[in-house]
C-alpha cells in the first residue's frame, strides 16, 4: 500500500476517532449534564465523520483499489493527488475547529471561516477524483460481461 494510500485512510481514522468523541461529548452534556449543545457543534460532527472520516476512506480506497494509471493517462499526477490530500486534511480540521468555535462564541470571522474552508474541501474532493478519473475503467471485465458473468 502506497503511503499516500495510507494518510488518506489514517487520516480517515482519526477524523472518525475525533468525530465520534464529539459525539460522545454531545451525549454526555445532554443526557449527564442537562445542558445540550449547539446546532454548530452538531454539525461539525456530522461533518468530520461523514467528510472527513467517510470521504477520506473513500479516497484512500479508491487510491488503492483503482486500476494503476495507463501510459498516456494525462490528468493522473501524483503531485496533485498529494495537494487534494493536504488541501482535504487540513481544510476539513480547521472546518471543525472553527464550527466548534462557533458554537461556543458566534464570530462573524469563524463564520466566513467555516465557509472558505468548505470551499476548499470541494475543491480538494474534484482534484482528487479529476486525476483518478482515467483510473475508473474495466481491466478484464468486459470480456466477462460480454460472456455473461454475473456479479
Amino acid at each position: 500500500m502506497f503511503s499516500t494510500v495510507r494518510y488518506f485512510i489514517k487520516t480517515s481514522i482519526i477524523f472518525l476517532i475525533v468525530g465520534i468523541l464529539t459525539g460522545l461529548y454531545m451525549s454526555y452534556g445532554k443526557y449527564v449534564l442537562n445542558e445540550g449543545y449547539s446546532l454548530e457543534i452538531a454539525s461539525a460532527h456530522t461533518h468530520l465523520i461523514l467528510v472527513g472520516s467517510v470521504m477520506m476512506m473513500i479516497m484512500g480506497v479508491a487510491l488503492w483499489f483503482f486500476p494503476r494509471p495507463t501510459k498516456d493517462d494525462k490528468r493522473y499526477n501524483h503531485d496533485l493527488i498529494l495537494a487534494a490530500y493536504w488541501v482535504m486534511a487540513t481544510s476539513t480540521a480547521l472546518r471543525f475547529i472553527s464550527q466548534v468555535a462557533l458554537g461556543f462564541s458566534y464570530q462573524k470571522w469563524l463564520s466566513v471561516s467555516v465557509s472558505i474552508f468548505s470551499a476548499l474541501q470541494v475543491v480538494a474532493i474534484i482534484l482528487f477524483f479529476y486525476s483518478i478519473w482515467g483510473r475508473i475503467r474495466s481491466v478484464g471485465s468486459y470480456k466477462r460481461e460480454k460472456e455473461g458473468e454475473k456479479f
